[in-house]
């Protein structure tokens, strides 16, 4: 146990904050939606029900879907941008280890299976990353725009108004206001790392170059 604590902690204590966080979005959001609903003389729901509301599908998947975004794209810049100082960037000059064509490494038996098959594999395999992040994103959009037309049409039955199919939600100006809503968040923290990591360090950390580097220093220290 001690092994596979230290072997793989970052993931382990990413999982525990997710579970923890979505955990506490479904309790709070239950008790938020069942605030509104018996004011307005609606039955309260259960946990079980509330998770399947557009409520809850809406709010989950929006913020899914722009931090897929920012990864995704985060990965797709930073191979072919550069920013001098910063610890989030290529070196300005030359190849890093990660620029290496890995059909160099097809005989190493321990390379990876695609490494060593090539072909259209290889393809894929060298570009998995930013598409399995892309698929993500997609998928989270759509259920975003699901969840989205849900909540609405459930408003809409309210007010005795006719609710909207999901391409026309997927249109509405609603949609996209929550959807540019997120990503310009994203893109701004993505920024703001790439500058701070020039002049600020945080010992320790892959983040960050070494504390005692220089700021003109571009790449991990």
């Amino acid at each position: 146990m001690k092994k596979l604590l230290r072997e793989n902690g970052l993931s382990i204590a990413a999982i525990a904050l997710f579970a923890l966080c979505i955990c506490g979005q479904a309790l709070a959001g239950r008790v938020a939606y069942n605030e509104e609903a018996t004011a307005h003389g609606r039955p309260a729901l259960g946990l079980s029900s509330y998770l399947l509301t557009g409520d809850f599908i809406e709010a989950t998947f929006e913020n899914w879907e722009s931090e897929f975004l920012q990864m995704a794209i985060f990965v797709l810049l930073t191979r072919v941008l550069r920013q001098k100082g910063s610890s989030e960037s290529k070196t300005l000059a030359g190849d890093d280890e990660v620029d290496a064509d890995p059909r160099e490494k097809q005989n190493d038996p321990d390379a990876p299976w695609p490494v060593r098959r090539g072909g259209w594999v290889l393809v894929l395999y060298e570009h998995s990353l930013s598409i399995a992040l892309l698929l993500l994103f997609a998928m989270s959009f759509a259920l975003h725009a699901y969840g989205g037309m849900r909540a609405d049409a459930e408003e809409a039955l309210r007010h005795g108004q006719a609710a909207q199919g999901l391409l026309a939600f997927a249109a509405s100006a609603k949609f996209w206001q929550q959807s540019f809503q997120n990503w310009q968040s994203e893109f701004l923290s993505v920024g703001v790392l790439v500058l701070l990591s020039i002049v600020l360090r945080e010992r320790g950390s892959p983040q960050s170059k070494a504390v005692a580097d220089p700021t003109w220093k571009t790449g991990e220290g």
